[in-house]
């Protein structure tokens, strides 16, 4: 089974997480796929619109831990490029607009990603989360700066501080995403909107993206570098050491005998 699913058609790239029978949690592997997916379709002039989207029961779990690991220390190096940076780059450096339909749950990068995304969709039984400080680690792919952005920073400061899962509802009506739908209409509107942009004029909706988005990238660019410091250090660090190892041992994890 191909763990990520990439079809064109009538001028859409959808991409899918295929893999749900580990809920849909990413490797290298998976994130090298859809990099690459996101880079073609930039140069791919029949490419007008992109679709990201899982399954109805499962969204993504977020990174798949086991392989996680196993690629941790390629995160510090700066040699070289993991996958996860190059698919969270490209999502970045799209200049084609980027259509996210989400159900079941998106954990961490599951949300992260979205917030890189330019209309995002969700089915009724959606659940988001960013449970980084849960890990001993801290936010993401510049999420502490675009997230308190769209939401404002008390909403962005809960969800990151304590990294609690809110439902589709509080995400639209904390502006986060566009519209909460019936699970079975999900796919199909989203689908309707691609059709809608591919109708229009590549021109007008690739200027109109670059003008709303501004210097933004940069910023974005920036932000990611901080993060990923910080990320890669606390990686290492007692307290995420704990957290994973309260994961694999199926136990809540001890953080008081930390400072």
């Amino acid at each position: 089974m191909t763990d990520i699913l990439t079809h064109k058609e009538n001028g859409v790239l959808t991409i899918s997480f295929n893999r749900p029978e580990k809920k849909n949690a990413i490797t290298a592997a998976m994130y090298q796929t859809m990099a690459d997916a996101l880079r073609d379709a930039e140069i791919d002039a029949s490419v007008r619109a992109i679709l990201i989207t899982g399954k109805p029961e499962i969204f993504t779990a977020g990174n798949d831990l086991d392989d996680f690991m196993k690629n941790a220390g390629s995160l510090a190096k700066i040699d070289s490029v993991p996958p996860v940076y190059q698919f969270m780059q490209a999502l970045n450096d799209s200049g084609k607009p980027v259509i996210a339909a989400v159900s079941g749950a998106a954990v961490g990068i599951g949300t992260t990603l979205l917030m890189h995304c330019d209309l995002i969709y969700l089915a009724d039984n959606a659940k988001l989360s960013m449970p980084f400080t849960q890990l001993g680690l801290c936010p993401e792919f510049a999420s502490s700066l675009v997230f308190q952005q769209i939401v404002g920073y008390q909403r962005a400061a809960e969800k990151l501080m304590l990294g609690e899962a809110f439902s589709a509802q509080e995400a639209f009506d904390m502006g986060f995403v566009n519209k909460v739908l019936p699970l079975e209409e999900l796919l199909p509107y989203a689908q309707q909107v691609a059709a809608k942009i591919v109708a229009l004029p590549a021109a007008s909706i690739r200027t109109t993206k670059r003008l709303m988005k501004g210097a933004q990238p940069q910023a974005i660019v920036t932000k990611m570098a901080e993060e990923n410091q910080y990320f890669a250090a606390m990686l290492n660090a007692p307290e995420a050491k704990e957290a994973f190892m309260a994961f694999f041992q199926k136990r809540k994890p001890d953080f008081s005998q930390f400072n």
